[in-house]
């Protein structure tokens, strides 16, 4: 008899372990964490697979980011009749017109103001260096005048092996440059062959994909894969219409004031305005210096212009670009941005919010999914009595 009560129980607790979600989801989790430690065993067999995204990465995210912006101007260009193949020519030609009047004409303007920023440097530290010494001079500065001198002197330290650094790597990091530079050469050869057929052919490859699939999962997939098309197209288009919004304000604005380096200042503001909510104020950190030693005046006009601009980003170009579409907490963008700039650098800063925003869909689906097959999520009401 105990026997019989022992083999019910264990009976029961085996159908109870094996029909629980909870403990079906935890050996689910279990074996993908046993997997991913075996990869991590033999990941040298995937040191050619990453290589050869190393290379081909640079070329297609350049090819991707210009096929969204490129793409609207080519199906406007075919819905009036045009043939598509003959507008993406005709695209390019005014592209490559554009970047052959910004070579003749802009930047000779970018170098000539970034030589003359780079001689006026000196100049500027030695009057921000007399304005210090006349700061530190003053008698209620005596207290903590040790403690700075000793901040100093570690500084130049600091300073000093970091160049000695710099010295014994450089010939070490001349093959890293050479390795980036053939890098950025192939990018510039291939990507435009990759974006070519992107415009082209684009349409069809997300049905091109689906035929691989099973039956059941295309609608799902193709959902899942319009609305992630959708979120980088968004997300890019935004970006770069605000940026380039940003630098011509600022251009405008220094022009006016009388600001030196007008051009290059203001580029390097749209540029850094590609970070969400932290560009802006970086630009302003060289231009707040310049001004600043310049004199009172022209730091009041760049306070002014600076304020003009951050108030039309805000209230008028920001919302009707980009408005809600991604509906990121900035929070949330500010440890996205944190997490992908300490692990993939300046790429990863500029790429960090549409790739969390792609993950952010595909999460969601998933987690849907999941709701529906596990039956965890229902309510109380809704669910069927046993009998």
């Amino acid at each position: 008899m105990d026997k019989k009560k022992f083999t019910q129980k264990t009976s029961w607790f085996w159908k109870w372990f094996l029909n629980s979600q909870v403990v079906v989801a935890l050996i689910i989790v279990l074996l993908l964490l046993l997997i991913t430690l075996v990869f991590t065993k033999v990941s040298y067999l995937f040191e050619p697979v990453g290589q050869f995204f190393a290379i081909v990465g640079l070329p297609v995210v350049i090819a991707g980011i210009l096929y969204y912006l490129m793409n609207p101007v080519v199906n406007f260009l075919e819905r009036k009749g045009l043939n598509r193949t003959v507008g993406i020519i005709l695209l390019f030609i005014v592209v490559v017109a554009l970047i052959i009047w910004g070579i003749v004409v802009i930047i000779p303007q970018i170098r000539q103001q970034v030589e003359t920023m780079i001689q006026s440097l000196p100049a500027y530290f030695d009057t921000v260096s007399d304005k210090v010494s006349e700061l530190f001079k003053d008698p209620s500065f005596k207290p903590v005048q040790q403690h700075l001198d000793n901040s100093l002197q570690k500084l130049l330290e600091s300073l000093t092996e970091t160049a000695q650094n710099i010295s014994r790597v450089t010939i070490q990091g001349l093959g890293n440059v050479v390795s980036t530079l053939a890098t950025v050469l192939i990018a510039l050869i291939t990507a435009p062959i990759i974006l070519f057929f992107l415009l082209k052919d684009g349409d069809k490859l997300a049905p091109y994909i689906l035929q691989f699939l099973p039956t059941k999962t295309r609608k799902p997939t193709l959902r899942v894969m319009t609305e992630m098309n959708s979120q980088l197209a968004s997300y890019i288009r935004g970006q770069l219409t605000v940026a380039f919004t940003v630098a011509v304000m600022f251009i405008i604005g220094f022009s006016i004031v009388g600001m030196n380096y007008a051009i290059t200042l203001g580029i390097l503001a749209g540029v850094l305005n590609l970070v969400p909510y932290l560009g802006s104020f970086l630009a302003m950190v060289p231009v707040i210096f310049i001004a600043a030693v310049t004199g009172p005046i022209m730091l009041v006009k760049v306070i002014i212009v600076f304020t003009i601009e951050q108030t039309i980003e805000g209230r008028i170009v920001s919302p009707l670009v980009l408005g809600n579409q991604l509906e990121i907490h900035p929070v949330t963008i500010m440890f996205v941005l944190l997490t992908a700039g300490k692990i993939f650098g300046i790429i990863g800063v500029i790429l960090g919010i549409p790739f969390y925003a792609v993950a952010k869909v595909i999460v969601i689906h998933v987690f849907e999914w999941y709701k529906g097959v596990s039956n965890l999520y229902e309510d109380e009401e809704k669910r069927p009595v046993d009998e």
